[in-house]
């Protein structure tokens, strides 16, 4: 709030220094102090001529490239004047303040602010804004920075009651557009168009956000569990269908036990524990002395 009303009190000018007028009042009041020394002005005129002067300086104003003057003439609103420079009538006219229209950006927020699960939270958003009608800012709103930093927290914090923790995290986007929709629903008639939202960040409760990284850590040790078992059963239904065709294909078999037994022993020093029922149905035992034997002929390698 403070850094909103130092921005108002910065931007809500009525009185810009520009070096035209005070060019004008310095030629000027040098030419009367120059005639009247040459005693080509009396007292009165010189005196005349200086108020002259200085009202006219104070009727040229300049207007940046980006800005309006709100120009009021006894008290009523006369028009808008720039960018560029302008002229208003001494004592007649007022310029009333100056009014920026490049697009701008507020930031807001909501402490601990209750979502529809009751849980409080912290959120951190920004509005990007411009005045699109000066007239109707400068008419229809007292302070619009203060009105639209306002509107904004209390529209902040309606959206967060009406919206569940998962909804906040998850569809962020979402939230953002509904919320710029309705502020600029709220500024339009003030002559000020909101054009985009973002929400800077979601600060949930320390205990809730351990809970959350537990459960999602438990989730993630299930899906791994899941696939596992998945795995299992896969292989599972593959051993069942090679049990099928080896059971009508004993050469197969034979084949496919000789296979593991020599993938088993490659390595020197290796031992490989068979059922006792293999050694007999496939010969594992005679197989097995014919490969020790003839790893152990082998001539060792040298280094």
């Amino acid at each position: 709030m403070e850094a909103a009303t130092t921005n108002i009190t910065s931007e809500n000018h009525t009185f810009k220094w520009n070096p035209v007028s005070t060019t004008i009042l310095l030629i000027m009041v040098g030419l009367i102090s120059y005639f009247f020394y040459l005693e080509y002005l009396s007292v009165p005129a010189a005196i005349v001529l200086t108020i002259a002067s200085v009202f006219l300086a104070r009727s040229i104003h300049i207007a940046d490239q980006w800005e309006k003057a709100v120009v009021l003439r006894m008290g009523k609103f006369n028009g808008l004047k720039g960018p560029g420079i302008f002229m208003i009538v001494p004592i007649l006219d007022k310029i009333d303040k100056f009014i920026d229209q490049r697009v701008r950006v507020t930031e807001f927020k909501a402490d601990q602010t209750l979502t529809k699960d009751t849980v409080p939270v912290n959120v951190d958003a920004v509005v990007y804004w411009t005045v699109w009608d000066v007239e109707k800012a400068a008419l229809e709103v007292q302070e619009y920075r203060t009105a639209i930093w306002q509107i904004a927290q209390t529209a902040l914090r309606d959206m967060i009651g009406k919206n569940e923790l998962a909804d906040l995290l998850q569809e962020r986007e979402k939230i953002a557009e509904d919320l710029q929709k309705i502020l600029d629903h709220n500024t339009n008639p003030w002559g000020i168009t909101c054009q985009t939202v973002g929400i800077k960040d979601i600060i949930i409760p320390q205990t809730l956000a351990d809970a959350m990284s537990k459960e999602a850590q438990a989730e993630r040790e299930r899906r791994a569990r899941v696939i596992l078992g998945t795995a299992e059963t896969e292989i599972a239904e593959k051993f069942a269908k090679a049990s099928e065709q080896y059971k009508n294909n004993p050469v197969a078999l034979h084949l496919r036990g000789m296979n593991m037994l020599f993938e088993g022993l490659k390595e020197k020093g290796s031992m490989v524990i068979v059922p006792s029922s293999a050694l007999d149905s496939m010969n594992l035992g005679a197989m097995g002395g014919l490969i020790s034997l003839a790893k152990s002929n082998e001539p060792e390698k040298k280094i």
